[in-house]
């Protein structure tokens, strides 16, 4: 992801995330983090055949901890597996970045996306009350584990019209 790709991931943050959307200035300091060899961040976009942005998701990383920040994708794409190659991108960052383990918070009404992260080898390890905010929902807290010989879960097959830039 890029500074000139925060508009239209705004556009899908807010139609996704009504409630909640980041702000641009929330885009921009993540991105602030994400070059040159001190690089903490890793945000990536989905682009379909036509140039639009159909997904996003980011990474920040400290210390060999890893943390999901966000992942979207376009309502006409969920299903299609987009989000899993999303997902494995961060989780090639989170490779690179030498993290041991990768956090992430998930709405607790949100089972699609459980179910994926599930897929990938993240298990639940407890409940952060009231975190989405102006809503009061609960977020899962959910937690990967990487070990040496477990194999890589960014493995994952491309899905076809779809590039991911980072």
């Amino acid at each position: 992801m890029r500074w000139w790709d925060i508009d239209p991931v705004l556009a899908l943050e807010r139609d996704l995330f009504p409630e909640d959307a980041w702000s641009r200035g929330m885009f921009w300091s993540e991105l602030a983090h994400a070059r040159g060899p001190e690089a903490t961040r890793r945000y990536v976009v989905a682009v379909d055949d036509d140039g639009r942005i159909v997904g996003y998701a980011g990474l920040t990383a400290s210390g060999d901890l890893g943390d999901v920040q966000t992942i979207a994708v376009a309502r006409a794409r969920q299903g299609t597996g987009l989000g899993g190659r999303l997902l494995t991108e961060l989780l090639k960052a989170a490779t690179a970045f030498e993290c041991a383990e990768v956090m992430l918070e998930c709405r607790v009404d949100n089972v699609r996306a459980q179910k994926l992260y599930e897929r990938f080898g993240f298990a639940a390890i407890g409940v952060r009350r009231g975190y989405y905010q102006p809503g009061n929902v609960d977020a899962l807290v959910m937690r990967l584990t990487t070990a040496p010989d477990s194999g890589s879960a960014a493995d994952s097959p491309p899905v076809q019209g779809t590039e991911i830039n980072g």
